[in-house]
């Protein structure tokens, strides 16, 4: 079955988001564990990883289109965008509450920086791996 441009897109997204956000926290769990205390000495990496990040997606994108052409999105790529992100913002919403309990219980602000960034990039995944199989599903 030929994937669509929309299908490949979110491929896209799902791999570098894992792969890059992957390695963060890995490094973002190597500086907590030498010593970092601040936030601020997360800023270089994270802003690092966000632009390595728009230069993966943005090459990958242009690779794609000129591989395959897109054609337009249609009320199935409408609906299976609003059920995908129904689905996320469940993940979200819970990493709000926990960002809100670790404010509560004065959790360090390292922690609660990474608690939140790791519910945001999950909620991510939740959205694209429900899209991945919607598409699959023939939603």
């Amino acid at each position: 079955m030929k994937k669509s441009f929309e299908e490949k897109s979110v491929w896209i997204t799902l791999v570098s988001m894992l792969a890059i956000f992957g390695y963060y926290f890995v490094v973002a769990a190597r500086m907590k564990s030498a010593g970092s205390t601040a936030v601020v000495e997360f800023v270089p990496l994270f802003v690092s990883v966000v632009v390595l990040m728009v230069v993966v997606i943005v090459i990958a994108h242009i690779v794609v289109a000129i591989a395959s052409r897109p054609e337009g999105r249609d009320e199935r790529d409408r609906l299976i965008e609003w059920r995908a992100e129904s689905n996320a913002s469940w993940v979200l919403g819970v990493g709000v509450l926990a960002g809100i309990w670790s404010v509560a219980t004065s959790v360090d602000n390292v922690w609660i920086a990474h608690l939140l960034l790791l519910f945001l990039i999950s909620s991510e995944v939740v959205k694209s791996v429900s899209k991945l199989l919607y598409y699959r599903r023939g939603l």
